[in-house]
């Protein structure tokens, strides 16, 4: 079964989904990752917008700071992009966003299966209570289904955080990446990301995001 795996935070950068999918520790990264079992890359990849926004909460074992979470509540719309994966891969690269041992992810297919399949009939369905375990489906894409997941909580149930100016970076290669968006247009979007907004200037995301893409 193939499905879209859908990121919206620093997994929009294809080096940095492809830790996750071949394994090992990134630059700056704080965690060494299993890698998933089929380690192909995705078979393809497209920009795609999810109705609703990010906001930034709880602490990143990555990266320090607070970690991005999809809100389909939020007003707007949330930058995504969405990989063609298998659903192997996609609860393998799910075992890791929950920190699973990797030895867990055997149990975890029928899991993610059976969530899959309730996700895709009802738009949301639960893993577990932890980060990442709040499995959203929010549409199909050339009659695939597109998965992402999140905390169980909304933005307006949690204390926001800041993330680390290494994450936002990453999160602005990302969207520099997939959707081909100006520095200008991309710090406009993440300054007002709950999380973001009450701790960093405007003009503090906008010199974050041309240093990120004048290094990527």
């Amino acid at each position: 079964m193939l499905v879209w795996y859908t990121a919206y935070g620093s997994n929009m950068h294809a080096d940095r989904l492809a830790w996750y999918i071949g394994g090992g520790c990134p630059p700056g990264g704080k965690r060494t990752y299993p890698g998933c079992r089929d380690r192909r890359p995705p078979s393809r990849s497209e920009p795609v917008s999810l109705p609703g926004g990010i906001y930034f909460a709880g602490e990143s074992g990555a990266w320090t700071g607070g970690m991005a979470f999809y809100d389909p509540h939020l007003p707007g719309e949330a930058a995504a992009r969405a990989y063609l994966v298998t659903l192997e891969q996609f609860t393998d690269i799910a075992a890791q966003e929950m920190y699973r041992p990797a030895g867990d992810t055997d149990e975890l297919i029928p899991a993610t299966g059976a969530a899959v399949d309730a996700a895709v009939a009802t738009g949301r369905a639960m893993l577990g209570p932890g980060r990442y375990e709040t499995l959203v489906c929010p549409g199909s894409r050339d009659g695939v289904p597109m998965l992402t997941f999140t905390a169980p909580e909304g933005a307006s149930a949690v204390r926001c955080r800041p993330p680390a100016p290494i994450y936002l970076s990453m999160i602005a290669r990302g969207l520099h990446e997939s959707h081909g968006w100006p520095a200008a247009r991309i710090a406009a979007y993440l300054a007002v990301r709950p999380g973001v907004a009450d701790a960093w200037p405007p003009d503090a995301v906008a010199a974050l995001v041309t240093e990120a893409l004048a290094d990527a």
